[in-house]
């Protein structure tokens, strides 16, 4: 049976797919698994054994239906849902199994409070759409391959961060999904380990201020030991925001002890990994049944707010002007303090 799923973005989504794939590849006789997406997450997929082939989508919807089309697929999984998913299902003629993606239930829940979701994480619900094929929900949780090529080496982090480290992710999609600059620093602050800061290029800069807020010189000697030994503080940043590809970024996930993220697609990268996730949630909420899937997790969300969820995305600003879903977030944790003494 050759097999067509669709999704087309992002990183997450396409990361919370893949026991879809999974059961799909190994429940199924002879099953041959392609997958579209497009181009830019084609490598989220590249090392997956259970995907078969892998089809972009570029600059052409109707190219990429020419290339489907040739493929002669028995049955098509649209986990996407949209209308280009629509025109792909129209143009190719076979059946199909449709993801509900609840939109209504959401849009209740945002613009009148009434909770009417499901109480089931969007991977259930990714596995009803295949039902019809009567495979089952297995417990390994979510994949996620990195190469052998992108795997960071433990030498190419500072001294500082080589006995172990926290990852934190500090980027977001959107500004209302993202602690603001004081929160980050009060967060790193409060975890006070060797902290690894993850994102994207477009994060770069506000790493680079966090990192400069922690950073030690030669004129910070003399208090060393009141900072270290009397206050135990134990705070060391390393941006690696924009220096590190997807994958290796992975790469620094797996190897971190514990992972603080925003709900971005290196948290459910996390999750992949079984990481222990502090999930940092702002103007939208875990239960749209986005939260950590099959790994511990701890969630931090303001539930004192009337006006949270204001978006079942997020936005460039706070809608009131407070933001009080982040600035009045509370970091109830405890981490055991890690290495303190930068190495020779």
């Amino acid at each position: 049976m050759k097999l067509l799923v669709l999704r087309f973005s992002s990183i997450g989504d396409i990361v919370l797919t893949t026991p879809v794939v999974r059961a799909l590849k190994t429940q199924l006789d002879e099953a041959e698994v392609h997958y579209a997406t497009k181009k830019q997450y084609a490598p989220l997929l590249a090392e997956n054994p259970y995907v078969d082939k892998v089809h972009v989508l570029e600059d052409s919807l109707v190219a990429l239906l020419k290339e489907l089309d040739k493929e002669g697929f028995d049955a098509i999984i649209d986990l996407h849902h949209n209308l280009r998913t629509l025109l792909i299902k129209t143009a190719l003629r076979k059946p199909s199994f449709s993801f509900d993606k609840i939109n209504f239930r959401k849009w209740l829940f945002v613009n009148f409070k009434w909770d009417r979701l499901p109480n089931l994480h969007i991977v259930d619900r990714y596995m009803a759409c295949v039902a019809a094929f009567g495979i089952k929900k297995d417990s390994l949780g979510l994949d996620y391959f990195i190469p052998d090529k992108d795997q960071v080496e433990n030498d190419w982090l500072p001294p500082s961060h080589q006995q172990g480290f926290v990852a934190v992710v500090i980027g977001a999609k959107f500004a209302t999904k993202q602690l603001p600059f004081n929160r980050l620093i009060e967060l790193c602050d409060r975890i006070n380990n060797p902290i690894i800061l993850l994102g994207g290029p477009e994060d770069t800069e506000l790493g680079n201020q966090i990192e400069h807020f922690f950073a030690r010189s030669h004129q910070s000697r003399p208090y060393e030991e009141v900072l270290v030994k009397k206050l135990g503080k134990g705070t060391r940043i390393f941006n690696a925001c924009g220096k590190f590809n997807l994958n290796q970024s992975a790469s620094l996930i797996q190897q971190s002890e514990v992972v603080f993220s925003h709900d971005t697609g290196l948290m459910h990268i996390a999750a992949a990994f079984r990481k222990k996730i502090f999930s940092i949630w702002g103007n939208t909420t875990p239960r749209f049944g986005m939260y950590p899937y099959k790994t511990q997790f701890v969630i931090f969300e303001n539930n004192k707010l009337q006006c949270r969820p204001c978006s079942k995305i997020g936005y460039g600003k706070c809608p009131k002007g407070h933001f009080k879903c982040m600035n009045e977030l509370v970091f109830d944790f405890y981490l055991p303090a890690g290495p303190t003494e930068d190495k020779p």
